[in-house]
């Protein structure tokens, strides 16, 4: 299944981004609240089984977020169904 972005608000302080399927039908959704040197990300969606595409999805979004600031730390919270992913293995130590 592909997942893609659809975003419902973004401001300088917070986004709120749909996850769609390629129906354009919402699965789940992501919000990010940004401080000025931390990035908390909160994501949830509802169908199993595309974990690795949530992640694929989610990864290089924060990537390309975290190159405006270099010193940005991203504490993140991440289910598919009722399962935590996790990003990489530091994540372990963060959470």
């Amino acid at each position: 299944m592909e997942i893609y972005f659809s975003p419902e608000v973004i401001t300088p302080q917070f986004q709120v981004l749909n996850v769609v399927n390629s129906a354009n039908k919402a699965v789940g959704n992501v919000a990010l609240l940004f401080d000025e040197k931390k990035l908390y990300v909160y994501g949830i969606l509802e169908e199993e089984g595309v974990g690795e595409d949530f992640k694929d999805l989610v990864t290089p979004y924060l990537k390309g977020l975290a190159k405006a600031k270099s010193d940005l730390v991203i504490f993140s919270c991440l289910y598919v169904g009722c399962k935590k992913i996790q990003l990489n293995q530091e994540e372990n130590n963060q959470s």
